[in-house]
């Protein structure tokens, strides 16, 4: 990690301590949102508090040196840990509360289960609603993903209504898929205990503002997941492979999407990025901001600027683009087994950073699910790809006959990296 980095990271250390020494320990703070100027703004303890935020609980220091106020949680898993954390640095958590998906098989109208989950709900709103870095309550995730029965709107209501009655201090929503006129207009006449709606949108941010308008919805709204072009969104191979955008691409869409949305939307109230931290989802590289070895891409970079208005010291490589066999991703590459084939780089540091690359040969992830659910890693296949030069490097054909990618990291030494994959089919 790079001298300014760490240095950031210790003040960040040192002003948090004081703003826990300070806060109100086991006392609630209350939030609300209030309309002002034709548009709305949500008060955290009487003052306005825009949500720079991020989804996952990694990393949280660097959350909040690089200008991060707020996490947001999928349940209350560890969720004493997590407020813990997150007040010891001065950030918030928007909680989320697990619920019943029929696309995992909960029935919404079996009532015996419906109380059931009510009751596990009211316990643990009753855990966490008094700690001071709470700042609100996540119903669920993208419950209107693939589902057939309305009446799982009464049962959000029907949650929204026990929060208010046990917890007057904190704001209530329910994290939607995307934009849809028939989820809105069903939160409208089915929950009206909620106080605004939570959108998860990808490659479509940027028309968010406009999209929420049209359906009718007048009120605040938060985006609760965001990030690069979803995998369902772009370019796919022919043999069905979804094409990632590069570290670099990425990193201008965020900014872009942000810019014409998040940040000036008056009835928005902030967002959580996605994923402030690692995961396996169709790579192990598309949506997290970090590495497996928690090396930091070039949208970290723009979320600092996005968050404080200022370029870290030392930035993330950039990388222009990678080609194999004299080949991009979009001209749909195919390989003979068993044969070499080059791999050329084409990166760059804006600290002028001494650049080290290394590679990685997998096969097409098969276990592939929806919302975000858990995902298998492939294994790697080693021994078939050796880097010839800093910008170059061999890649040997598997023997088998499939669909793989040829991942790239390049890093500059400063816990910075630059990310890219190819896709590829092997035939005969």
């Amino acid at each position: 990690m790079s001298f300014s980095k760490l240095a950031m990271l210790t003040i960040a250390a040192l002003l948090s301590l004081a703003l826990s020494v300070s806060a109100q320990s086991g006392k609630p703070i209350k939030t609300e949102i209030v309309e002002q100027e034709g548009g709305y703004t949500l008060l955290r303890d009487g003052k306005p508090y825009f949500i720079k935020g991020a989804g996952g609980t990694s990393y949280l220091d660097r959350l909040k040196a690089y200008g991060g106020n707020s996490i947001r949680t999928w349940s209350t898993s560890d969720g004493q840990q997590v407020l813990d954390e997150a007040q010891r640095l001065g950030l918030t958590v928007t909680m989320g509360l697990s619920m019943g998906n029929e696309r995992h098989g909960f029935d919404y109208d079996d009532a015996s289960a419906v109380a059931d989950q009510l009751e596990r709900v009211r316990a643990e709103v009753l855990k966490y609603k008094d700690h001071p870095a709470l700042l609100a309550w996540g119903i669920g995730n993208e419950l209107n993903l693939h589902y057939t029965n309305p009446k799982v709107w009464d049962a959000v209501n029907a949650v929204a209504e026990l929060i208010h009655e046990i917890d007057p201090n904190h704001l209530v929503t329910t994290m939607l898929a995307g934009i849809n006129q028939k989820e809105i207009d069903y939160i409208k006449t089915k929950c009206p205990a909620l106080d605004l709606i939570a959108v998860q949108v990808y490659g479509g941010l940027a028309s968010v503002p406009e999209q929420i308008r049209a359906t009718g919805w007048d009120k605040a709204y938060i985006v609760t997941e965001w990030g690069p072009t979803g995998h369902w969104e772009g370019p796919q191979t022919p043999w069905g492979a979804s094409v990632e955008e590069t570290s670099s691409q990425k990193a201008a869409v965020y900014k872009s999407r942000y810019e014409a949305s998040i940040a000036k939307d008056t009835h928005c109230l902030g967002s959580y990025v996605f994923l402030w931290g690692q995961k396996q989802e169709r790579t192990p590289t598309w949506y997290g901001l970090f590495t497996e070895a928690g090396e930091e891409s070039e949208v970290v970079d723009v979320m600092q600027y996005l968050w404080t208005g200022q370029w870290p010291k030392n930035r993330a490589p950039h990388l222009d683009s990678v080609v194999l066999d004299g080949k991009q991703t979009l001209d749909f590459i195919y390989l003979k087994p068993g044969q070499s084939y080059t791999a050329v780089v084409y990166a760059s540091d804006p600290d002028n950073d001494k650049l080290t690359t290394r590679w990685e040969l997998l096969p097409e992830s098969t276990d592939l699910k929806e919302g975000g659910d858990r995902e298998r890693r492939p294994e790697a296949i080693p021994g078939l790809v050796s880097s010839m030069a800093v910008d170059k490097a061999t890649l040997t054909a598997p023997s088998k006959e499939g669909a793989y990618r040829l991942f790239l990291y390049v890093s500059d030494g400063n816990n910075n990296v630059a990310t890219a994959n190819i896709p590829f089919f092997v035939r005969r």
